[in-house]
């Protein structure tokens, strides 16, 4: 697995995590909806923790600047 994010997408998606999480368990966003996007912010924490994107590799993007 080939590092393809930098600290700023990071950074972004594990705060947009954060919100949708916090939004679902507040009850602002609820139903199959809310289920969708906790999922969403699983995936995106999870992403970020291993600074790696799938979908980025499939389509040849990266926002990692240094390469390793």
């Amino acid at each position: 697995m080939k590092i393809n994010m930098g600290n700023p997408d990071r950074i972004i998606r594990f705060i947009v995590a954060a919100i949708i999480t916090t939004l679902y368990f507040s009850n602002a966003i609820t139903g199959t909806f809310g289920i969708v996007l906790l999922v969403l912010a699983g995936v995106f924490v999870l992403t970020s923790l291993v600074s790696f994107c799938p979908l980025y590799t499939l389509v040849g993007f990266s926002t990692c600047s240094t390469k390793r």
